[in-house]
């Protein structure tokens, strides 16, 4: 598995699995995934056998970026990683993707923060997501409902 940085080639790639992605990633558009790749502290892909396979979207606060889930870790956290955004292409689950993502984003994180947060849908629920942080040391520090009561997460962090 190879992790790289994200670069303008792989925009629409990514675009077109954060779409494949929904509900358990919100919908964005093109100038959205510029956005991120102009601002994100940690974006990166990853590639097996030189195939996408999956890419991370991290964020730290200061940022002009209305995600009520991020502005709630603004409000409650000094300085801290926001995973915004996770997704792996369906051929390439189950081949530790998502973990390497998450720990070369946690190796970035280590000395400058204490927590790496994230959230994770109860409505609509996403139970292989919460098993999934579970397992990787998470912990529930809140829940939240967002988009006007459409959904609801659960707002995890992990000390580093």
């Amino acid at each position: 598995m190879q992790l790289s940085d994200i670069s303008a080639a792989d925009l629409e790639t990514v675009l077109a699995l954060n779409e494949a992605s929904v509900p358990h990633v919100n919908s964005i558009d093109l100038e959205q995934m510029r956005w991120f790749a102009s601002n994100a502290f940690y974006f990166r892909v990853a590639r097996v056998d030189e195939k996408f396979a999956g890419f991370l979207i991290g964020l730290r606060p200061g940022l002009d970026y209305g995600s009520e889930n991020y502005r709630w870790f603004c409000d409650q956290y000094g300085d801290f990683g926001y995973v915004d955004r996770v997704a792996v292409d369906e051929s390439a689950r189950r081949l530790g993707v998502a973990s390497r993502l998450y720990d070369d984003f946690a190796d970035r994180l280590r000395g400058h923060v204490e927590h790496m947060t994230c959230e994770v849908n109860i409505r609509p629920p996403n139970e292989s997501s919460m098993r999934y942080h579970e397992m990787h040391g998470f912990v529930q520090v809140a829940t939240q409902e967002t988009e006007g009561g459409s959904k609801k997460v659960a707002l995890l962090e992990k000390k580093l």
